[in-house]
């Protein structure tokens, strides 16, 4: 793989050790500043951090415009690899298979001053269990819809597309653009087995591996957030235990359902995700050029 060029936003394939993980990837005109490292939540693919209803929600257009490359992946299980893991992969499994995606990215594209993890739902689970593995170069983690405490039963998570779980994956239809739900189609898909037999575990895992976090992490909360306890107890047991973390800053997002990178408030979310990069990079935040 070359290194590409430009801002448009292009599709991808990276060799995780014998695995191919499919994405899109946008790059700034000129070196990168730090890479940022989409990950999608269950059911969806990466093109989730590139909505096209409304142009103003890519996340990766935006990173890209401001001198940092996107790259979103589809998690292991989703996109190219479901063939070769047609049952999805365990936590630990993706963590290690974004791990070689990301040495292999290393050794033909600039990365920068190093890496942001940026996670969603199920993404935002992989994020927090690769941040807490030494990852080199990692500068922080930013997740959204991510909790440790459910406000509905987990099994509903198992079946995105089901019926009956519309209003607990987008809330409102009034906060999406139009068009969003019938664009959306290509992007949702089946959830592999692993993958949905692990939701459950969610709390015992996070509980064992948040504590080795070191890095800044800023988790975030939609207004309409259905599937986690968002209330004050909630995040206070939910940070308590980053108690390794560099930082760590709760914040919520009102007028946005649990999709927000979809919504219409997506690019409020994404100008602060690159706030708090810029806050990760302190002193190199000084443009490369």
């Amino acid at each position: 793989m070359t290194a590409p060029t430009g801002q448009a936003v292009r599709e991808i394939v990276l060799d995780a050790g014998g695995v191919p993980l499919s994405g899109l990837l946008a790059v700034p005109t000129g070196p990168p500043r730090a890479v940022v490292v989409a990950l999608h939540g269950g059911g969806m693919r990466a093109g989730y951090f590139h909505g096209t209803a409304d142009p103003a929600c890519s996340f990766l257009a935006l990173a890209a415009a401001r001198g940092y490359t996107a790259l979103a992946l589809d998690r292991p299980g989703y996109g190219h690899s479901a063939a070769k893991l047609p049952q999805g992969a365990s936590l630990a499994r993706q963590t290690a298979l974004l791990r070689a995606a990301l040495e292999r990215f290393g050794e033909s594209c600039p990365t920068g001053a190093g890496l942001l993890l940026l996670g969603h739902s199920l993404g935002g689970k992989l994020a927090l269990t690769a941040a807490a593995h030494p990852l080199p170069g990692l500068l922080g983690v930013d997740v959204s819809g991510v909790g440790n405490r459910w406000a509905t039963h987990p099994d509903s998570l198992r079946t995105p597309g089901g019926r009956g779980t519309h209003h607990l994956h987008w809330g409102p239809p009034a906060l999406y653009p139009p068009g969003t739900f019938r664009l959306a189609e290509r992007l949702v898909t089946a959830m592999p087995v692993r993958e949905a037999r692990e939701i459950p575990d969610w709390p015992r895992l996070y509980a064992g591996l948040a504590e080795r976090v070191t890095v800044p992490v800023r988790l975030t909360f939609a207004e309409h957030e259905r599937w986690w306890r968002c209330d004050e107890r909630a995040l206070g047991a939910m940070t308590s235990v980053l108690v390794s973390a560099a930082s760590v800053r709760t914040e919520r997002l009102p007028g946005a359902g649990h999709n927000i990178s979809l919504g219409l408030r997506a690019r409020a979310y994404h100008q602060r995700v690159l706030a708090f990069l810029e806050e990760c990079l302190g002193p190199r935040a000084r443009d490369p050029g």
